[in-house]
């Protein structure tokens, strides 16, 4: 069935089918079904075609997406597909795992205007998946070979959207990675609820279709010196990621009962690609019977919390320092964790990790209030004095965040220049950092953020890349004339 646009007045907002709550717990599978055809249709046909699409300017891949709501609202789907994939080269990942909520349905008109916004990131999983039913995704082939080679250090989505844009440019590409599977983040770090582990397996397995070669258990620096790989390349991409944890800084926090979050979600999914995992079996990193609280606010708490009920935890409680409305995850992902049982304690900040070196008992929190606003409208947090509390706790999780690791050091290249806060410095404007070829892209460069930033960063650096090389390759064809 097709329809035209413009039908908000009459077509109300419906999300994917969810699977109740005491259902989903029980396993690790995608709690959001796909679209049937004829409901994306009808979704799709919500969008009002503005003028000004302020859902692409808050995507920050710019998706041309009332364009490809429109093929999708007029049964177009392939054409949906292929407009989709020009600007993004993980839309089906994006689709599923994007805080749309904060970007492009945040700023849909719609939304702002009162008639709820368009269901955008549940379209662009259903057109991209049917992509992949359809075999409408095929290795990548050049239109022209060449005989350059890119080196990509990390097989996150900043590596990934990098090999792919570079691929089709025609260049040999190798991703070196010290897991043991590509994907990085996308494989270890989210949970297989929110994005099931064969959709990040067939995008990188189309890489490799297409030529790509993945270099994995490798280490940089250990199994392979960062100069030969700048030998052996014409250009290097560093997109590691950032994986270094912050850690708690309170009375007891060395204890062995107190895990970081990506350990713990580590193990999770190494258990579910059926991997022995001696941490997850001796209980170290397994809330199964336990009394589970996760420190922080962000996605990567809910991931936490929300995999912790599904390992059979006794109960599960989330610390935050804020109150809801200034927490940086996602509410969808809030509510889902409330809607699992998940108790959130708003406005309380660890002080104490209670118990001995070996396990925890509890945690003793701080109760805090929010200050005034200052000039920007940014509250502050204080102390509320005498008001603490402790919370029982088998284990407890850390979800504080990620910082760079010391990348000039690891890869002995001190040459390489860092900011501040620890990320790889790269010239105004682009990619490149102020060693001669070499160029960094995603969470290293920006910091912790979004996998849909990754993939812009790492399709930029892409560009960047092209440019360097055929820029040395045209002065080097002039020196020779």
């Amino acid at each position: 069935m097709t329809y035209e646009t413009n039908r908000f007045v009459v077509e109300y907002k419906k999300t994917p089918s969810k699977a109740e709550a005491k259902t989903r717990i029980t396993n690790f599978n995608e709690i959001y079904a796909d679209f049937k055809p004829e409901q994306a249709n009808a979704q799709a046909s919500r969008c009002a075609q503005c003028g000004v699409p302020f859902c692409q300017s808050g995507c920050p891949l710019q998706n041309n997406i009332p364009d490809w709501l429109r093929m999708t609202a007029e049964g177009r789907f392939e054409e949906a597909f292929r407009l989709s994939s020009a600007t993004s080269t993980l839309p089906e990942i994006c689709g599923r795992i994007c805080p749309q909520d904060r970007l492009c349905e945040g700023s849909c008109v719609l939304e702002q205007s009162g008639w709820e916004n368009v269901t955008i990131g549940a379209v662009e999983r259903y057109v991209n998946d049917m992509a992949f039913e359809e075999g409408w995704i095929e290795p990548i082939v050049p239109a022209v070979e060449r005989s350059q080679s890119v080196g990509i250090i990390g097989a996150g989505p900043a590596g990934i959207a990098a090999a792919d844009r570079l691929r089709t440019l025609g260049y040999k590409v190798t991703i070196y990675d010290r897991y043991d599977r590509p994907g990085g983040l996308l494989t270890y770090g989210i949970p297989s609820f929110k994005l099931e582990k064969d959709v990040v397996l067939r995008r990188t397995q189309r890489l490799a279709d297409s030529g790509v070669e993945f270099v994995l258990n490798c280490d940089i620096g250990n199994d392979v010196s960062f100069e030969e790989l700048r030998d052996k390349h014409d250009a290097l991409l560093i997109a590691t990621g950032v994986y270094k944890v912050r850690r708690l800084s309170v009375p007891g926090c060395g204890s062995k009962g107190v895990v970081a979050a990506l350990d713990y979600l580590t193990a999770s999914n190494r258990k579910g690609f059926g991997d022995a995992v001696e941490a997850y079996d001796n209980g170290t990193l397994n809330a199964e019977g336990k009394t589970v609280v996760v420190i922080g606010g962000g996605d990567t708490a809910m991931d936490c919390v929300r995999t912790a009920t599904r390992q059979g935890a006794k109960a599960v409680t989330c610390v935050y320092r804020r109150d809801r409305a200034n927490m940086p995850g996602s509410d969808r992902e809030v509510a889902n964790a409330e809607e699992e049982g998940v108790k959130f304690e708003w406005l309380s900040a660890p002080k104490a990790v209670l118990g001995d070196a070996a396990h925890v008992s509890g945690l003793r929190i701080q109760r805090m209030r929010l200050t005034t606003p200052d000039a920007q409208g940014r509250q502050g947090i204080e102390d509320i004095p005498g008001a603490e509390n402790d919370l029982p706790a088998d284990i407890i999780i850390e979800a504080l965040g990620f910082e760079p690791e010391n990348i000039p050091v690891l890869f002995n290249q001190p040459g390489l220049e860092v900011t501040k806060w620890g990320t790889i410095k790269v010239q105004a404007g682009e990619f490149q950092t102020f060693v001669p070829g070499v160029f960094a892209a995603g969470d290293i460069v920006r910091g912790a953020s979004l996998v849909v930033w990754a993939v812009r960063e790492g399709q930029d650096a892409a560009a960047d890349i092209h440019h360097y090389i055929q820029s040395n390759v045209s002065a080097s064809l002039e020196a020779a004339q």
